[in-house]
């Protein structure tokens, strides 16, 4: 007997869309960690702050609001459990976000210090080998924290589509361009 999740049924959400809608969460972590740090170099104050926001941002707000935190509601993406087709419980939430959290803070770590080390480009990846994952993987497109918590990204009706209304700007100027 086959015990595997069909994730056949739910909608697939392309690979760019999945990574800008994260580096929306990500920046917005990151900015605010940056600013109540007050340093040019990541300190232990920001990395707390961003933990902190982070869990509120994709925990938290995923939990409350349907699967979606601020990235995937503005790309009309959601969060569900694999097998139960809903949105995944805090545990779950927690152990996704604690793997994809860390290597993310690593990466935060990495940007802030560059300029002043150029080695702690090494800090990127843990990111790249998660997300790689999902690159590598041609039938499920699951970065690794999404297998480990047995989770999957799937097109929603609700949210904001940023990308549909860029799209309808670009086309509307290049129209304008044209004439």
């Amino acid at each position: 007997m086959n015990t595997s999740p069909d994730y056949t049924r739910f909608p697939r959400v392309q690979m760019g869309r999945r990574a800008v809608a994260f580096g929306i969460d990500f920046l917005g972590v990151w900015l605010l960690s940056s600013l109540l740090g007050g340093r040019p170099r990541f300190s232990w104050a920001q990395v707390f702050v961003f933990l902190l926001a982070w869990y509120g941002m994709r925990v938290l707000l995923v939990y409350r609001n349907q699967g979606q935190s601020f990235g995937r509601w503005t790309l009309d993406m959601k969060l569900l459990d694999v097998e139960a087709g809903t949105v995944p419980d805090l545990l779950t939430l927690v152990k996704r976000e604690s793997i994809a959290g860390s290597c993310t803070m690593l990466a935060a770590i990495a940007l802030s210090n560059f300029l002043m080390n150029a080695g702690s480009i090494l800090l990127l990846v843990p990111l790249a080998l998660d997300c790689g994952i999902a690159l590598a993987d041609s039938t499920r497109h699951q970065a690794g924290h999404d297998l480990i918590a047995r989770t999957i990204i799937a097109s929603s009706l609700r949210g904001y589509s940023l990308d549909i209304k860029v799209s309808r700007f670009l086309a509307q100027v290049r129209q304008r361009v044209v004439k």
